[in-house]
């Protein structure tokens, strides 16, 4: 295992935080700088009702499906497994059979890694209850050998439902074309390329990628 994070990388976003990444990516990093003021105000903070565990599925549940469907088969999926929809009972997911899990809509792929997740937190192969205090690395670490469950995904948990400050999902489409709109580089940036921008971003990675995702939104983000 990694050794320990410090404080700061293990605290979550707060508004007092993103305040603070803001005014520091602004002042190293002219471009990020026009973007923040394009944009606005960061929102990204730590998405906290349920479990870790319902926060995963729903995951799951939402991957390569439109919004009102995956809303859907997840209500479907909450309702069968019963109790409380954002903190179901892995127990009670592992009690029933793939076919009726089926019936909500999911595909047997989708079936087998929410069951499988079930698996790892009944089975503390997957310890919920220390990934608040693991670091980033380890993090990542205990997720992904849970079916469905890969390097973005893992990325994702960390930014939107630990608010970890520095993560950085090269990967990601989205960041990518928000970066090449932001620092107007001919080509789509990739992994390496991405890495070396992001060096003014430290150790707020994950707020400014948030930024990247958000001009893609602007109404003349094609003048980026």
């Amino acid at each position: 295992m990694a050794a320990p994070s410090s404080a700061f990388s293990l605290s979550p976003l707060s508004k007092a935080r993103l305040a603070k990444a803001q005014a520091e990516l602004a002042s190293r990093d002219a471009k990020m700088a026009a973007a923040i003021d394009r944009v606005g105000p960061c929102t990204l903070l730590p998405r906290r009702e349920g479990t870790h565990f319902g926060h995963l599925a729903r995951n799951i549940i939402f991957q390569q499906l439109s919004g009102s469907a995956a809303a859907t088969i997840h209500s479907r999926f909450a309702a069968l497994v019963g109790g409380d929809a954002q903190a179901p009972d892995p127990h009670a997911v592992l009690a029933l059979a793939p076919e009726v899990l089926r019936q909500c809509g999911l595909s047997t792929a989708k079936v087998r890694a929410v069951q499988d997740l079930a698996a790892h937190v009944v089975d503390a192969r997957l310890p919920m209850d220390d990934l608040d205090g693991m670091s980033d690395e380890d993090v990542i670490a205990a997720l992904v050998p849970v079916r469905g469950i890969g390097p973005w995904t893992a990325q994702m948990f960390l930014m939107f439902r630990l608010g970890r400050p520095d993560v950085l999902p090269v990967l990601d489409l989205g960041v990518r074309k928000g970066a090449q709109r932001i620092y107007r580089t001919r080509a789509l940036p990739d992994a390496e390329r991405l890495t070396k921008i992001a060096r003014n971003w430290r150790p707020w990675a994950s707020v400014a990628s948030w930024y990247c995702w958000r001009v893609l939104d602007l109404e003349d983000a094609g003048g980026w």
